[in-house]
């Protein structure tokens, strides 16, 4: 999933930072040299405003620990995650990522969750010359850099999210096109790219923005947002959302009695756990968002993967666990084909190779970009339903108009 604004909560208040270590003790029979377990680091902010998101990504994580240990571990090592939260703070992020190579001397790096906290914790990892897997942060600006050792753990980036939304309203009749629009975002380099790629796609379409403003990370409360989109009655709001502000702007426009004929919001549509709970289940009807996986697609090891997690979680998994898990795959995957943690070799590796994962096989160019396509959704009746592309629809039908509030 996707990052955020340039504030953050005081690293004062994170002094007490937990650190939560999971070992797992199966002994390997790989074919790396024996020796101690590999350690892998990690930071991601189990606490503050995106909490409800990355803690499924935690989940991600650790179940992928969990099969890896029981499939013998890693060069014949049994494999270690030493997770450090960072509250959704920049300053403590990089903090913990330099704490988790110089002091708890991580042999191997995961990434954290949104472009906001990958952004400076990836500059870390390749100034200590370390592979980093990113399970989130499409941000544009953090592949701009020239990074060897950065991979992204999803099949595209910010720029590419609104392609498939742009492509339906490109395939309605032009009188059936919304005339208006708002771009309400969060100030977060990951949403920032993507309204702005939104509001230029959609004014070809001849899409007039009638509303486009950013608001803080710590925004909480959203009537003075909601009353200024119901006055301006755009017939499509398309929100730059990342985690409970989706479903804050939603209740707020409740409170407006607005609803908009089309509503698109990144990321937090896809928390499929929280967000009906938060807004309502019959409020989601007809929400659109962009994800990059689907509990359907027939890619190997998928359905397993949802049946293993929904088993140990008590709960689905969310697109955000299965790009933590991705990022997983990806790092195993080097690590068994080079056969050594020699991190120039595992880069290396990753730049010249197709990896096979549960959101697709991914492909990477010399920026640690896939090329490969995001999935669109819709909520309807109740269920996150997919409907583009083609191959991974689970409905033939798209909700337009959205249905009123309840």
């Amino acid at each position: 999933m996707p990052g955020i604004g340039r504030t953050g909560r005081p690293a004062a208040a994170l002094a007490a930072t937990a650190a939560i270590l999971l070992v797992a003790t199966a002994c390997g029979t790989g074919s790396g040299s024996s020796g101690g377990a590999i350690k892998i680091g990690a930071s991601l902010p189990l606490s503050g405003p995106v909490a409800d998101a990355s803690k499924p990504a935690y989940a991600g994580y650790k179940l992928w620990l969990s099969q890896l240990n029981d499939d013998g571990g890693l060069l014949g090592r049994k494999v270690e995650l030493k997770v450090l939260d960072d509250g959704f703070d920049q300053n403590t992020v990089v903090s913990n990522y330099n704490r988790l190579i110089s002091q708890e001397r991580s042999d191997l790096l995961l990434g954290t969750f949104s472009s906001k906290l990958n952004l400076p914790a990836s500059a870390v990892a390749e100034r200590n010359k370390m592979l980093y897997v990113e399970p989130s942060g499409g941000a544009e600006e953090i592949f701009t850099r020239g990074y060897d050792y950065l991979f992204f753990a999803q099949p595209s980036t910010s720029l590419d999210l609104p392609e498939q939304f742009v492509q339906y309203i490109k395939s309605l009749p032009t009188d059936k096109r919304p005339k208006t629009a708002a771009y309400p975002t969060q100030d977060d380099p990951n949403t920032d790219v993507t309204i702005d790629v939104f509001r230029k796609e959609l004014t070809k379409l001849g899409v007039k923005s009638v509303y486009s403003e950013k608001y803080s990370p710590d925004t909480v409360n959203f009537d003075s947002i909601a009353s200024s989109i119901a006055r301006a009655k755009p017939d499509l709001i398309v929100h730059g959302a990342v985690s409970s502000d989706g479903a804050g702007l939603v209740k707020a426009l409740q409170k407006q009695d607005f609803s908009p004929d089309l509503m698109f919001q990144t990321n937090s549509p896809s928390l499929t756990q929280s967000y009906p709970k938060a807004v309502g289940e019959k409020n989601t009807e007809g929400i659109f968002t962009t994800t990059a996986w689907s509990p359907k697609a027939d890619y190997p090891g998928n359905a397993e993967f949802v049946k293993a997690y929904t088993a140990a979680n008590g709960s689905a998994p969310t697109d955000d666990s299965a790009n933590a898990y991705t990022a997983g795959q990806v790092l195993e995957a080097a690590v068994k084909a080079v056969g050594s943690l020699d991190q120039d070799k595992l880069a290396d590796w990753l730049h010249k190779n197709t990896v096979q994962t549960i959101v697709g096989p991914l492909k990477w160019d010399k920026r640690g970009v896939p090329d490969g396509d995001m999935l669109l959704a819709q909520w309807q009746n109740g269920k996150f339903e997919f409907v583009a592309p083609e191959d991974q629809k689970t409905v033939d039908t798209v909700i337009n108009p959205k249905p009123g509030w309840s």
